[in-house]
């Protein structure tokens, strides 16, 4: 019943700047906490970070003052602007909500992932 997309992956070089994109959609009634996810390859999966629907934002310290999340409620989308990228960042990034969907019910939604590669 919900779908969430994300886009904007690829391949950067070392302090270069990438911006995922990430849409909802399906039979959604509200959208509440929404959030950036990465998992390198034998690594878990840890937040990046998270924004909720008033606006508050946290940050793993390994990316703060270099990513900045944002949202478009109107769009149901959630972006991460992706600037300084290290080579440590590399990793699928995953996007993540939390909806109210028409049907009432609550759940952690997750999408299928885009690469970001940070390579010279």
């Amino acid at each position: 019943q919900v779908q969430l997309v994300e886009s904007g992956g690829g391949l950067v070089q070392p302090g270069g700047s990438l911006r995922l994109s990430c849409a909802a959609s399906g039979s959604i009634a509200s959208i509440y906490t929404m959030g950036w996810y990465r998992q390198a390859p034998g690594k878990q999966r840890d937040m990046v970070a998270t924004i909720t629907s008033g606006g508050t934002t946290h940050y793993a310290d390994s990316v703060n003052g270099r990513f900045t999340i944002s949202r478009d409620n109107a769009k149901k989308s959630v972006y991460l602007q992706m600037n300084s990228l290290k080579t440590e960042d590399t990793a699928v990034y995953v996007c993540n909500a939390i909806i109210r969907t028409m049907q009432l019910s609550t759940n952690d939604y997750w999408g299928q992932g885009t690469q970001v590669t940070v390579s010279s």
